[in-house]
């Protein structure tokens, strides 16, 4: 079983800028694809970012195209959301998960979820 804690999240001004850590435990994480999800409130749960094993191949929500760049280093068997630009409309708690194939969109196709981190933007 692979554990995920999501660290990095507060209260940015929009505007600004925030990144976030996913810690992955064990020595499986470059084995997995990787994504980011995030819930407003009274929101579904929805589609962020993805990146592949390697991180040759990324996908992101159009909302966040541009703005948001997910990575990972997988020798540190961690990924990251580097979020800029931020909007009060990304105010969320934001999710890391992973999955065994592909580049991933939907939440089906996630195996492990972290706990969450918290993003919070004032206009």
């Amino acid at each position: 079983q692979v554990q995920l804690v999501e660290s990095g999240g507060g209260l940015v001004q929009a505007g600004g800028s925030l990144t976030l850590s996913c810690a992955a435990s064990g020595r499986t994480f470059s084995t997995y694809a990787m994504g980011w999800f995030r819930r407003a409130p009274g929101k579904e749960r929805e589609f962020v970012a993805a990146i592949n094993r390697s991180g040759s191949t990324t996908y992101y929500a159009d909302s966040v195209k541009g703005r948001f760049t997910i990575s990972r280093d997988n020798a540190k068997n961690t990924g990251y959301l580097q979020m800029n630009s931020l909007k009060p409309e990304d105010t969320a708690v934001y999710y890391c998960a992973i999955a065994r194939w592909g580049v991933p969109t939907e939440v089906s196709e996630y195996r492990y979820w972290g706990q969450g981190t918290q993003v919070t933007v004032s206009s």
